[in-house]
């Protein structure tokens, strides 16, 4: 099975910005949607946002407004803008993604730590 590759986390101090992406060959060709999550230490792995087959993004509330998904085609990449972030939104993000009716496994992840 297909693994995405995330990257772009870091330490970052309470109202910065971090740009994470997800990619992987064949990522966004015949899709059938792509995901994000979160888990926090200690906690349980948490959907950040999705976009559909169609191209339409869903956030979860404590995502919406701050956070952006979008994917660039010619990259074979998904990425997720993080704005405003938050000392809780500290945690482990991954992706995963449908290609063709098949879901990717999760990836293994970007660590994120908004602190000051």
């Amino acid at each position: 099975a297909v693994q995405p590759v995330e990257s772009g986390g870091g330490l970052v101090q309470p109202g910065g910005s971090l740009r994470l992406s997800c990619t992987a060959p064949g990522l966004t060709q015949n899709s059938c949607g792509m995901v994000w999550y979160r888990q926090a230490a200690g906690k349980q792995r948490e959907w950040v946002s999705s976009i559909s087959t169609r191209g339409s993004t869903r956030y979860a509330d404590s995502a919406r407004g701050r956070f952006t998904s979008s994917t660039d085609r010619a990259k074979d990449t998904f990425y997720l803008q993080m704005n405003s972030l938050k000392p809780e939104d500290t945690a482990m993000y991954s992706c995963q993604f449908c290609s063709g009716g098949d879901w990717s496994i999760l990836g293994q992840g970007t660590q994120v730590t908004v602190s000051s």
